[in-house]
């Protein structure tokens, strides 16, 4: 099975949701939320992860996740992420609660595919104060993708991991995690990148975004947003409607997409020094806004 034949699957198999000029969206990927030991990339960004979400949540946005939420290659259960970051995922249950919380599984939580699996981890958790259960993401489902249908101008957004691009990540992805788990985590903790990684491939990353943008092509020049390579990308219009939203594991800040009014911008949140010399994690745009419909089917 070809990228092209599994980027037209997810497309074809994607939730449908639709949105308005009304609408707000705010669009993370690659967070790879991990234990809080010294593998964990997530850890560095946490509390400006963490503000900028509790920002958006404030503000009214729903929040759409592009896979790799949760890094389940390293880790072998949910558990230990979940105490390691609690405060983040209780701030996520509050999107949920709402209904404003849409997850998308990417290579590295592709257990999430599974929705029994889904269900024993992530549906409740044990709160050893009260000694019970309690609810944490009771009816959650994850998806492979989500098209966005604007309810006026019919306009699609096809939202999803993107890694059905990448052969060795998406056919072989069972390979990679027990490659990770064994070799590659205690190598990353001494600073020695894994290959297999298209975030730290360069050759690889390129050939990724060749496939995808072929596909975007050959679908009438939709809007397709991804992540999986944590390499930011914001087409002008005109140009091939390529998007990604880069990741939550850049050094000392993150990047997102937002949607709102109409219109799309690639944001980053990171700290900065106050003139007074106090720190504080403040908002930049990168890119946009760009109303959607400047970007026209073909």
């Amino acid at each position: 099975m070809s990228s092209q034949t599994r980027l037209d699957r997810a497309y074809k198999n994607a939730k449908r949701l639709t949105f308005n000029d009304t609408s707000k969206i705010i669009l993370f990927s690659d967070c790879h939320r991990g234990d809080n030991s010294f593998a964990d990339d997530f850890a560095n960004n946490r509390n400006i992860y963490y503000h900028a979400l509790r920002h958006y949540y404030l503000k009214g946005f729903s929040y759409c996740e592009l896979g790799d939420g949760d890094e389940l290659w390293e880790n072998l259960s949910f558990e230990s992420i979940f105490k390691a970051h609690k405060n983040v995922y209780m701030l996520m249950k509050q999107f949920h609660d709402e209904d404003r919380l849409h997850m998308i599984w990417g290579n590295h939580d592709m257990v999430y595919r599974n929705p029994k699996y889904v269900e024993k981890n992530l549906y409740s958790f044990f709160d050893p104060k009260t000694g019970n259960e309690e609810d944490l993401f009771c009816n959650l489902h994850y998806h492979e993708a989500i098209v966005l249908e604007h309810t006026d101008t019919k306009q699609q957004l096809f939202l999803t991991h993107g890694h059905q691009a990448d052969w060795w990540n998406f056919l072989f992805w069972k390979w990679s995690r027990f490659m990770v788990r064994v070799l590659w985590k205690p190598l990353n903790v001494m600073g020695i990148a894994d290959p297999t990684s298209p975030a730290k491939n360069y050759t690889e990353l390129i050939k990724i975004e060749k496939r995808t943008k072929e596909w975007i092509i050959r679908n009438n020049n939709v809007i397709t947003i991804v992540g999986h390579t944590h390499r930011p990308r914001f087409p002008e219009p005109g140009d091939i409607a390529y998007f990604n939203d880069g990741s939550c594991v850049h050094p000392r800040s993150i990047t997102g997409l937002e949607i709102e009014n109409g219109a799309i911008s690639l944001i980053k949140w990171q700290v900065v020094t106050s003139e007074d010399g106090n720190l504080k994690i403040d908002r930049f745009i990168l890119e946009g806004p760009t109303p959607l419909k400047d970007y026209k089917t073909t």
